[in-house]
């Protein structure tokens, strides 16, 4: 064992000791009460739900000599019906891709308006990098 672990025994005893020790401490007034409050609670208890048994089927074998009743071969699945189960994963990837995309453009966009805004403007590039400036903007917005 760790030192670690044999520390915390260690403390968990030491816990144990002082709580017996006060418990023997408590005069009976208290230990009356508490054992009526403790009745109390009991007899209010609500009663626990009775939970049924579950039935599980048993698949039992067949007697010897009797042949199970075979049912239709079961059908390969048509390629129309894989079809039916694959193109809503299809549609699902084409518009992420098109979401992707068109997120893409309008980001582009904003950056392009922002490009032709400071090029066209009276300003030195050298005003947008100060940081007052940007605060003198932000404010007299």
């Amino acid at each position: 064992m760790s030192p670690a672990h044999d520390k915390e025994i260690e403390f968990a005893w030491q816990v144990r000791r002082a709580l017996d020790e006060s418990a023997a401490r408590i005069p009976p007034a208290t230990v009356d009460r508490l054992a009526a409050a403790r009745r109390t609670a009991l007899a209010r208890k609500k009663p626990e739900a009775v939970r049924a048994p579950a039935f599980v089927p048993v698949l039992v074998p067949a007697p010897a000599g009797v042949m199970p009743a075979t049912g239709p071969a079961p059908r390969r699945a048509s390629k129309l019906r894989r079809f039916a189960l694959a193109w809503p994963i299809a549609a699902l990837v084409v518009s992420l891709v098109a979401i992707a995309y068109w997120e893409d453009q309008q980001r582009t966009a904003e950056l392009a308006d922002i490009d032709a805004a400071m090029l066209s403007d009276d300003l030195p590039l050298s005003a947008y990098l100060d940081h007052g400036f940007n605060a003198y903007l932000s404010h007299a917005r």
